[in-house]
């Protein structure tokens, strides 16, 4: 069978030539199409293949009737209409680490550039002046390197901060801690210690209700004075209104930064008018060798996907073991579970989780790898630099932060729609159970040793209480005067007078203020929020 693939948008040659190479694929090589041109051109397609320019509608994918794959040559997706493409059974595939060198050395490349003033000293000596005595700079050696987020980007830029004698702290509360022993980098348990440590402070975390502005005001004034932050992440997670005062009063010796909060960055902005701020326009992956890198990348998945049904890289497919309506409330659940299981953990004081253990009923059985990938899912949810993350990456992406996974292979006795996961970090162990149906919301049916019967939906609450007179009544009043809509309300005990356990279905958000009010009332021990994902 021959595979015709359209590439566009001027993918690296290196990339292309692994497609042409393959006799069973023909390769058709176009400059980007305007969109008519390109609807009337993709039926004849099995896969195709570009950057960002060319954009990957609905339209487009409904007329592509014979489209198998989709390659983008990078990390973003946003011109890819994903929903419909998984919809329609077409495999997304992207190329997440082809830039990571890249963004590194732009990293030390910038830095460097800021403590030695070069942008100053070659415009200078472009102006015919001699300013040798103006430009005294400082050196990296002996500096404390903070590192927020110790994934690809971060475990690189730590291992090349070593090189350069730097001392490298980091805070991750998703990393296991073997990652941290073997970047030989010291672990922070708080974001606090790690900015009280950190000269240069770098961030390397997706941009998710979590990171927003999670180096605000209130985190640039623990750094020490004459400090530097760098963000070449994500726009948004450096709050740039807090950044510009506290370069504005010299708090801080200066800044790089290479992505924005609104791109392209406006030309009267005031970040562009501070001398002590190096700007570059978000070129993190911006290099040959990148490009190259994310195109081969992409064309080698691309080719295996047609000829092999390799969709081990793809970002929205997955092996459920049966049909797809029977497992889907089933993966929902472990899923779930797995950010309840997290969250508990955390009220514990563990974040790192070093394993994952999944055991169903005799009915998914054969989807228990798919529900062990979506279990892994749920506990990386929000605190990865993917930006998707789905059945099938998430398996190979705990993996790489030292978590271990495995199933139990003797089944849930007397429900065969039964799943458990159980997570394990230090000392603290938690499982969350539930049941999936077919054809019904999947309802928790055990969190620790409390037996509880409720709907995870949009928010869940948990808190441990002493089972007392009148809690339930405080949690309803407070959640009802901050104007939290209660959908279900599960009170389980374990004897009578002793530790309760319940478990708030609640409409929208629980936001930290509130919990921390519902920690204050008397006979509450514990509260965590989880906030479901949904996609």
């Amino acid at each position: 069978m021959t595979y015709r693939v359209l590439v566009t948008d001027e993918i690296d040659a290196e990339g292309v030539a692994l497609l042409s190479a393959e006799p069973r694929i023909v390769v058709d090589e176009v400059p980007t199409l305007p969109k008519d041109e390109l609807l009337a051109r993709i039926a004849d397609y099995d896969a195709i293949v570009g950057r960002s320019a060319t954009k990957i509608t609905a339209e487009l994918l409904e007329k592509a009737r014979k489209l198998k794959v989709v390659g983008r040559a990078g990390v973003g997706v946003d011109n890819i209409a994903l929903d419909t493409a998984t919809a329609l059974g077409v495999a997304v595939i992207n190329a997440p680490a082809g830039n990571t060198i890249a963004v590194v050395e732009l990293f030390f490349g910038t830095v460097i550039s800021l403590l030695r003033h070069i942008p100053r000293a070659d415009t200078s000596m472009h102006a015919g002046k001699w300013e040798r005595s103006a430009l005294l700079g400082s050196e990296l050696k002996g500096r404390t390197l903070g590192i927020v987020g110790l994934g690809r980007i971060g475990g690189e830029v730590a291992t090349r901060a070593r090189a350069f004698g730097m001392n490298v702290v980091a805070y991750d509360p998703y990393i296991a801690q073997s990652r941290f022993e073997s970047l030989r980098v010291q672990e922070l348990q708080s974001l606090d210690a790690l900015l009280e440590q950190s000269d240069i402070l770098t961030v390397h975390t997706p941009l998710t209700d979590e990171t927003r502005a999670m180096i605000g005001k209130r985190e640039i004034a623990r750094l020490p004075r004459q400090s530097i932050v760098v963000n070449m992440a994500r726009g948004g997670i450096v709050d740039e209104k807090a950044l510009l005062e506290a370069l504005g009063n010299k708090h801080l010796l200066g800044a790089v930064v290479d992505a924005y909060e609104k791109e392209p960055l406006a030309a009267d902005h005031p970040l562009r008018t501070l001398p002590n701020v190096l700007l570059t326009p978000h070129i993190g992956a911006s290099t040959t060798e990148a490009q190259r890198n994310v195109a081969v990348d992409v064309c080698v998945a691309v080719r295996d996907a047609l000829i092999s049904g390799e969709l081990s890289r793809s970002i929205n497919v997955a092996d459920v073991g049966g049909q797809w309506s029977e497992v889907e409330p089933a993966l929902t659940l472990a899923r779930r579970a797995a950010a309840v299981g997290r969250a508990i953990l955390a009220t514990q004081g563990t974040r790192a989780v070093q394993r994952i253990d999944v055991r169903s009923g005799s009915a998914l059985s054969a989807a228990k790898s798919a529900l062990l990938a979506s279990a892994a899912r749920g506990l990386l949810e929000g605190t990865v630099e993917q930006e998707r993350l789905n059945l099938i990456n998430a398996r190979a992406m705990a993996e790489t932060r030292g978590i271990d996974l495995s199933t139990t292979e003797t089944p849930i006795q007397g429900n065969p729609y039964a799943v458990e996961v159980r997570l394990s970090g230090g000392m603290q162990e938690i499982a969350v159970a539930g049941t999936a149906q077919p054809g019904a919301a999947a309802r928790f049916t055990r969190i620790g040793a409390f037996h509880v019967d409720i709907q995870p939906r949009d928010t869940l609450l948990i808190l441990t209480n002493n089972d007392v007179p009148g809690v339930i009544g405080r949690v309803g009043t407070l959640l009802g005067e901050a104007g939290v809509n209660i959908a279900e309300y599960h009170q389980a005990r374990l004897a009578q007078g002793g530790q309760a356990l319940a478990a708030v279905s609640v409409d929208g958000d629980v936001s930290e203020p509130i919990r921390e009010s519902l920690l204050r009332l008397p006979d509450v021990s514990s509260a965590a929020v989880v906030c479901f994902h949904s996609g």
